[in-house]
């Protein structure tokens, strides 16, 4: 990131990156992806899940509005087709801050946004995957870890966890269906620490859910358990997609008209996903690997960018007003 954030400094003098943007090709829709809002600091949990504190967000959020048009879900397609500066905000997960402190700032600045729920966490209050990872990895006394096979030398554990945090989860997203029992109990195993199936105070509750949705906002499919998809039998996949597509129908009285890949890089989704999404009557899915949704977009592969909480004031406007150049895809 440090060369995008120096670009875009450079580009923060009074005027240049306005007159640049006015030159380059307005089309496609950044899609902003955000999973929590707050305070990141004290958490024994997966701290780079934060998305920024409430006050940045507020900030985000008016800049966006006196500069941009924020738009539904639902506007995504024709927009793809029109000149302009179209934006749109999503959240992942289903996180408690999301209404807590990123719903009232939407509210205050009328503007819309969409939240993809996992709806095994609202039922079920578990301790998601990446922050058992993280809770683990940040808290165990040992020195190292020994991952074998996995991980071929011992990871050795410094002061600051969070590079092997990152580390470790990068390895389990990448585990076939049938690694990820026997990787979570090595885990365990090596450090000491065995993590709580549920949790209270992380997640929203219906009530909550239902209360956006009457104010404007979009609620789309997450799938019930946060998998990687693409790495589950065709039969597991259909479960996860139909089961979060029933429980928003029973719950909300909705389609599940929206989408979101669990981590949502190229690998995270595969064709056999797609057309299980297309058989659930999704009409438009969302990956998380960057890049802007442009004309010709596959409606069931719309690229979505992170908004991360040390991305910093200068380099946020340059992805928005200069998504060819700041909102690049990941080569993974």
């Amino acid at each position: 990131m440090m060369k995008r954030e120096l670009a875009a400094k450079a580009l923060a003098t009074p005027g240049l990156r306005r007159l640049v943007a006015a030159a380059a090709p307005r089309t496609g829709v950044v899609l902003l992806n955000y999973h929590r809002v707050g305070d990141s600091g004290a958490s024994r949990y997966d701290r780079g899940l934060w998305s920024a504190t409430a006050d940045g967000f507020d900030a985000q959020v008016a800049f966006l509005k006196a500069n941009c048009d924020v738009i539904a879900l639902d506007e995504v397609q024709d927009a793809l087709g029109q000149r302009g500066r179209h934006v749109a905000i999503t959240f992942d997960d289903g996180y408690l801050d999301n209404h807590d402190i990123a719903y009232p700032v939407l509210r205050h600045h009328g503007v819309p946004a969409a939240f993809f729920i996992a709806t095994g966490f609202i039922d079920s209050r578990p301790l998601p995957w990446w922050d058992a990872i993280a809770m683990q990895v940040r808290e165990t006394v040992r020195a190292s870890l020994d991952l074998a096979p996995w991980l071929p030398d011992a990871l050795a554990l410094g002061d600051d966890r969070e590079p092997s945090i990152r580390l470790v989860l990068s390895i389990y997203k990448g585990l076939d269906f049938t690694q990820v029992a026997p990787f979570r109990a090595r885990l365990a195993a090596e450090t000491g620490i065995e993590p709580p199936e549920t949790v209270e105070g992380e997640w929203m509750d219906w009530n909550m859910i239902r209360e956006m949705a009457r104010g404007g906002m979009t609620i789309g499919g997450h799938t019930v358990n946060h998998p990687v998809l693409s790495s589950l039998p065709v039969d597991a996949q259909r479960a996860e997609i139909q089961g979060c597509a029933a429980r928003l129908r029973e719950e909300l009285g909705i389609g599940m008209r929206h989408f979101a890949y669990p981590v949502g890089s190229r690998r995270a989704f595969d064709a056999a996903t797609m057309q299980l999404l297309h058989e659930a009557g999704v009409q438009q899915a969302y990956s998380f690997y960057g890049g802007v949704a442009q004309p010709g977009s596959a409606p069931l592969d719309l690229q979505r960018v992170a908004v991360v909480e040390d991305i910093g004031t200068e380099l946020f406007r340059a992805m928005v007003q200069l998504p060819q150049v700041f909102c690049r895809r990941d080569a993974a």
